[in-house]
């Protein structure tokens, strides 16, 4: 990963500078709250379940020992959710593949070795989401982040090393607020962000894929049941400063400018409507008629020509509302 810059997505050419350093790989990994399992190459091919590594070498698929529950699964979904909020402010889209597989080859171009994340974004996925089946080290470009969720797990003394190996630029690991009850009571809850650098990870204080998006504020957005007020504030900052970056706006959207531009037709709607109104009760006040209660009410789905009409034509109050239930009592056509 020398000379290349973070803030881009790693390349397949980065990715095997990654390959090179895998002698530094630990050795075995280890991987805290799950059991291992005999799984070979065929198995391994048609199974659709979660595990968090296989290895070919020992033919052992590592799953997590504890149940799938919300705590665990809730950081990654709200990840695409949040994804998604940033991706509309600045007015392009980003891509998150969830726990598809992060695959490496051996030479034959046989399944060697297979990570799997809790989710993975890819900020310009027009230009680096894979094609394929598989998230391909070597051949594909990897993903801007991963995130791993720390529930009952402990990816730092595994996963994060082949991470770390493989040329993965940017890592984040959560530990949810809510802990697993074979959580170790040492282990605090927050998140961590581990950038690559020339040296290996480093923990950041803040996202460089996501620029100025802090630890802090990601695992609070992570933990909240509710989108809060100051989280949508830190994603309208995030989604902003990508858009300076590419030269886009909100509006190059095309889901938010079609949003903004029905807004827009509502209002005018709405404008008029008032405006009519307005227009009604001073031919009434003028003819010395009060104004009924709830006029806008009841003067819903007459047209403005309509309304002019009745209040000019009717001898009172009552005869105005008569007037209004005759149009609205007529058959159609």
């Amino acid at each position: 990963m020398e000379g290349m810059p973070l803030s881009h997505p790693a390349s397949p050419a980065a990715a095997d500078a990654g390959l090179a350093r895998g002698a530094a790989e630990p050795a075995p990994p280890e991987f805290p709250g799950c059991r291992a399992v005999r799984m070979t190459r065929d198995a391994i091919t048609d199974f659709e379940g979660r595990f968090e590594y296989w290895d070919a070498a020992t033919e052992t698929a590592w799953m997590v020992c504890e149940p799938t529950t919300i705590y665990h699964e809730g950081p990654g979904q709200r990840l695409a959710q949040l994804a998604a909020l940033i991706a509309a402010g600045r007015g392009s889209p980003i891509t998150t593949l969830g726990t598809a597989d992060l695959l490496v080859r051996n030479a034959r171009g046989e399944r060697q070795r297979i990570l799997q994340a809790d989710q993975i974004v890819y900020l310009r996925p027009a230009e680096t989401e894979p094609r394929g089946a598989a998230v391909e080290v070597g051949a594909d470009h990897l993903p801007d982040v991963v995130l791993e969720v720390d529930w009952s797990t402990d990816v730092r003394r595994g996963k994060l090393g082949l991470y770390e190996a493989w040329g993965f630029p940017e890592v984040w690991v959560e530990v949810p607020d809510i802990g697993s009850p074979s959580r170790s009571q040492r282990r605090a809850a927050g998140l961590t962000i581990h950038r690559l650098g020339a040296d290996g990870y480093r923990p950041a204080a803040a996202s460089e894929a996501f620029p100025g998006w802090t630890a802090a504020e990601i695992h609070t957005a992570l933990n909240e049941s509710r989108l809060s007020e100051a989280t949508s504030a830190v994603l309208t900052r995030v989604g902003r400063a990508l858009g300076d970056a590419e030269g886009t706006v909100p509006d190059d959207h095309p889901w938010l400018r079609g949003q903004r531009r029905g807004t827009a037709r509502k209002a005018k709607r709405e404008g008029k409507q008032e405006a009519t109104l307005e227009a009604v009760m001073r031919v009434l006040r003028s003819r010395g008629i009060a104004v009924p209660p709830r006029l806008a009410a009841l003067a819903a789905g007459a047209s403005p020509a309509e309304l002019i009409d009745a209040a000019l034509a009717c001898r009172d109050a009552a005869d105005f509302l008569l007037r209004l239930k005759r149009r609205s009592d007529r058959p159609p056509g």
